[in-house]
């Protein structure tokens, strides 16, 4: 049976149900592109219809499209082959387009979509980022990228693009989709089905269609015992949760969407923090800051004790309190901000995730939303010193980085510090794991060579002259190239055979 959603993908944009200021704000976008020659972010929720609504654009406007969609995709070399070309307005036969810088047949134009751009971190140490980057800014085609999660892709690439949200689809919107698939497929159905369908994918068009697909296999007809009652397990976006608490849900509706985002407690307070004062009038607001008050409280006890029970308490306030605070529900549009996490730039977020996400060898998502905060809570104002400096050196943070991630002032002594210790146990692990490839630091002794009385080979000193060393003069090193203190404990470092540190490397 072939793919429903592919079979019944929109073929225009006037076929895109759920997203009508979207799918204007698109149009309008690709007829006065000569205009403006930006790229156009599509953001929002998977299957909602952003990469149908970029063929469907190609297929109004009669261009060509070049699509790079999987991660393993997304090296500099071949975003530079595929969608460079395409960008310096060669056809797919290879021959000048004619709609290129200087204007033209804008049916001769190309389409670029690059999808999954919020995941193009994947390839952060091939030069994707960049390379995607420097495409948007001197294309001469029109670029859409896709992303799920906006700010999950980095500053200078969101700054570079028009931005286009596409919202969640209603359950008002998917039924009248399913009621046409159905005619089509001559399958008779009844409504209620169709609506529990539509209520239990949350605005999840493409995930409705599989459903009715799933539920009317082997059958002529659907009805609402055919449809399966669970709900989908499907994380509910940011900008919908604020949606819900700031203007339409209740205090106990709130809080279970609090529960469906993929987010810590810790940033949708601060997410509803950033953006009440744009939806609550002054009453509201006032009310609003005391439950946000009393969360920032409970949040105080989670890093401070490290019990994360409390967490609970943190998002009752948050989300069913700030909820509770509003004087019934708000309509219209919000464009809703970023809240700044933290005093650091935005420069330096994305520096220090970057750096976690090729140390980790994980995606950039997994290591602001997984990794950071695990770090943040161990490595809390520099408390344990010893396994702070073990971080600072895991990743090669500098006093900013080290800032960001502690909380602490990034020109203090005790940041200062760090910083320098930090450097001085990667440049000891780098020679640990050298094997005597740099010349200019301590020579790693061997252990057939002569040895005097205090296990020092013969003819060598224990450091070399130079700041390459990685040693002080109090170290010596036995026969394994082991640092041995004055005591001559050996401390346990270990000469990995991968040639790179991770964070378990030094804990």
């Amino acid at each position: 049976m072939a793919d429903w959603t592919e079979k019944y993908r929109p073929s225009t944009l006037s076929e895109v149900r759920g997203n009508d200021k979207a799918r204007d704000a698109f149009a309008d976008w690709a007829r006065s592109w000569d205009d403006h020659r930006e790229a156009v972010v599509l953001h929002g929720s998977p299957g909602v219809g952003k990469t149908s609504a970029a063929h469907a654009l190609a297929n109004d406007m009669g261009w060509e499209t070049v699509e790079l969609n999987a991660s393993d995709q997304r090296t500099a070399d071949v975003i530079e082959r595929f969608a460079g070309r395409a960008a310096r307005n060669a056809t797919l036969g290879g021959s000048a387009a004619g709609g290129g810088a200087g204007g033209g047949d804008t049916a001769s134009r190309q389409l670029v979509i690059l999808d999954e751009a919020d995941n193009i971190h994947g390839n952060y140490d091939r030069g994707g980022a960049s390379a995607i980057t420097k495409l948007v800014k001197e294309s001469g085609q029109p670029i859409v990228l896709i992303a799920n999660d906006f700010y999950d892709m980095s500053r200078g690439l969101r700054n570079a693009c028009q931005e286009i949200e596409f919202r969640d689809v209603s359950a008002r919107s998917i039924v009248p989709v399913l009621r046409d698939v159905c005619r089509k497929e001559g399958i008779e159905f009844e409504s209620d089905a169709l609506e529990r369908i539509a209520e239990r994918n949350r605005g999840d068009l493409r995930g409705a269609i599989n459903d009715l697909q799933a539920a009317t296999e082997g059958r002529d007809a659907i009805a609402v015992e055919d449809v399966v009652t669970g709900d989908r397990d499907k994380a509910l976006g940011l900008f919908p949760f604020l949606d819900a608490v700031l203007k339409e849900e209740s205090a106990e509706e709130a809080l279970q969407s609090a529960y469906a985002v993929d987010e810590t407690p810790d940033d949708l307070t601060k997410w509803i923090e950033n953006n009440v004062l744009d939806v609550y009038e002054s009453r509201e607001a006032v009310r609003a800051y005391d439950f946000l008050a009393n969360a920032d409280v409970w949040l105080g006890r989670v890093r401070a004790t490290q019990n994360y029970s409390y967490w609970r308490y943190a998002t009752d306030n948050a989300a069913a309190g700030v909820a509770a605070a509003r004087d019934g529900t708000k309509d219209g549009w919000t464009r809703y901000g970023r809240p700044q996490f933290w005093a650091s730039s935005d420069a330096t977020a994305d520096e220090v995730v970057g750096r976690i996400a090729v140390a980790s060898g994980c995606s950039i998502a997994t290591a602001r939303r997984e990794v950071l905060p695990f770090l943040e809570a161990l490595t809390h104002h520099c408390k344990p010193r010893e396994l702070t400096v073990a971080m600072a050196a895991a990743y090669d943070l500098d006093a900013a980085g080290v800032a960001f991630v502690t909380g602490s002032g990034e020109s203090t002594n005790k940041v200062e510090s760090i910083v320098q210790d930090a450097q001085t146990l990667r440049e000891e692990l780098m020679e640990d794991h050298a094997d005597g490839a740099f010349a200019g630091g301590s020579r790693r002794l061997d252990e057939t060579a002569p040895a005097d009385g205090d296990g020092v080979a013969t003819g060598e000193t224990e450091t070399e002259a130079g700041d390459g060393g990685g040693t002080n003069g109090d170290e010596a090193r036995d026969g394994d190239g082991d640092v041995r203190g004055d005591d001559g404990s050996d401390d346990g470092s270990d000469d990995g055979d991968d040639g790179q540190a991770g964070l378990a490397d030094f804990i």
